[in-house]
């Protein structure tokens, strides 16, 4: 067994531990810089090195469900930065501690030890301050280009805009954007600002929308101060200007939007447009309409079945929730419209599981689409789809369930093995079975491979202590239960 501690001494072990934490801080901090700050925050809280021994760092989880999430999307990277801190290590292995859960003498508080950088907000307004007079929505960090699906309804759009983060105010000036509902234009059009401020920490983004433009104009007017907004609009280097089509049957509005645009273009700064159509499609000002279609014009359209799964799965990673992929690719099949109705989906479950303590599945997913879709009035075989005929849960449908939860193989949890991440399920399903099924210690010997009817009656009982203290592992058993339709 591997530990921080290399003598008996207490003085050498808190100085081992004290090491190993510094370490553990210096790999945070880079880890920091790669992984998207959600994402790092979640996956990353109350985590440690555990031990230190022959070249192998040992990282404590607090939870048994982060334990396959750190092995695929982490471990590599991890070890990258370990080896920068501490050129002996060879490899990184993982340890559940549910001791680490909020034990300050042991783990980071992330969110102090990583403040998220600001800039000035205006008071109780999701708007920041970028100098004198000049007011901008507030970037959302969350969209970036790296975090962008691309598919092939959004394909030229993507590049355009990667092309314009590269050179704003160059080849690709001004930029038309448009597409239905619910496509993405709004996080590319954020995308590009964020990727642009990070090429350009000076420059001066505004990033609006067509219906804060319009109360600004009025505003000017209503205080006599239009000469003021004028300038003020002179000195962006880059105006993204969202749902365009709003401009229409706004005279004053297209006016001043016109000669804006007029003196940024003619000063190579780089203007950002998006609407529900194209150019020609709008009711705007002649004029305004050929200013934007002299530059680049890229639609978003409604992605594919492989885009609307790629989308799904990595929304699940930003919600940091656990969805078997059935249910991923259930949802991309079933939800066809829009990527905001993706997101909608995927919220309701975030909620069923937070709130509920329900694992999403196919049959909590089909629920969810049926309140969100379908008319109160309407038949339920109308929906679209069908879900399989209930039926009583069986031996190997608790198996099945606890090995999908756990990520561990049914064979391993019948078999002879005793690591920790096979033992618990295995004793977790023995309780189900016990439970609801009402199998006998003894025939649940026979069926986990010849055990003693003793073992499981000891299994039984240790989930049934544990459920009394450990909201974790009662979640765990909440999610389980209603998954095989026990409650």
């Amino acid at each position: 067994m591997m530990s921080s501690v290399s003598s008996p001494s207490t003085h050498t072990a808190g100085t081992q531990e004290m090491l190993l934490r510094e370490m553990w801080l210096g790999i945070l901090s880079q880890l920091a810089t790669s992984i998207p700050r959600s994402q790092f925050i979640t996956w990353f809280k109350d985590t440690a090195i555990l031990g230190l021994e022959d070249g192998t760092l040992v990282v404590g989880l607090p939870l048994p469900m982060s334990l396959n999430w750190h092995l695929e999307h982490y471990r590599a990277l991890t070890l990258q930065a370990a080896q920068k801190q501490n050129a002996t290590v060879e490899q990184v292995v993982y340890k559940v501690d549910g001791g680490l859960k909020d034990d300050p003498m042991r783990t980071f508080d992330l969110l102090k030890a990583f403040p998220e950088e600001k800039r000035r907000k205006v008071a109780g307004r999701q708007e920041v301050r970028l100098a004198e007079g000049i007011v901008s929505k507030i970037l959302n960090s969350r969209y970036t280009m790296e975090n962008f699906v691309v598919g092939s309804g959004n394909r030229l759009a993507y590049a355009a805009c990667q092309a314009v983060a590269m050179q704003p105010g160059g080849k690709y000036n001004p930029l038309f954007i448009y597409g239905g509902v619910g496509l993405g234009k709004t996080h590319l059009l954020q995308a590009t600002g964020n990727a642009i401020l990070k090429q350009m920490p000076k420059s001066t983004i505004v990033y609006t929308t067509t219906e804060d433009f319009t109360n600004q104009v009025i505003e000017a007017i209503q205080q006599q101060k239009m000469e003021q907004f004028r300038k003020r609009y002179r000195l962006v280097d880059v105006l993204i200007i969202d749902d365009v089509q709003f401009l229409a049957n706004k005279e004053r509005t297209q006016e001043e939007f016109f000669h804006t645009f007029n003196a940024l273009y003619e000063d190579h700064k780089q203007i950002i447009v998006a609407a529900d159509r194209q150019p020609h499609e709008l009711q705007l000002e002649d004029r305004l309409t050929s200013r934007f279609e002299r530059g680049m014009i890229a639609d978003v359209s409604t992605p594919d079945y492989e885009t609307r799964l790629a989308i799904i799965v990595e929304k699940a990673k930003e919600y940091q929730i656990f969805m078997d992929m059935t249910v991923l690719q259930f949802i991309a099949e079933h939800a066809t419209k829009n990527i905001r109705e993706l997101e909608g989906i995927l919220m309701q479950a975030v909620a069923q599981y937070e709130l509920e303590q329900r694992v999403p599945t196919v049959k909590s997913i089909a629920e969810i689409m049926r309140k969100l879709n379908k008319d109160p009035h309407e038949e339920e075989d109308h929906v679209g789809f069908e879900i399989p005929p209930k039926r009583s849960s069986t031996f190997q449908d608790v198996l099945e369930a606890v090995s999908r939860y756990y990520s561990v193989s049914v064979q391993d949890m019948i078999g002879q093995s005793r690591v920790r991440e096979i033992l618990i399920p295995r004793q977790i399903a023995m309780y189900l079975c016990k439970k609801y099924l009402r199998i006998s210690y003894v025939r649940s010997g026979e069926l986990f491979s010849g055990r003693d009817h003793t073992t499981v009656m000891n299994a039984v009982e240790k989930i049934e202590s544990k459920l009394q203290n450990d909201p974790q592992l009662l979640r765990e058993v909440r999610s389980l239960e209603k998954e095989l339709d026990f409650v």
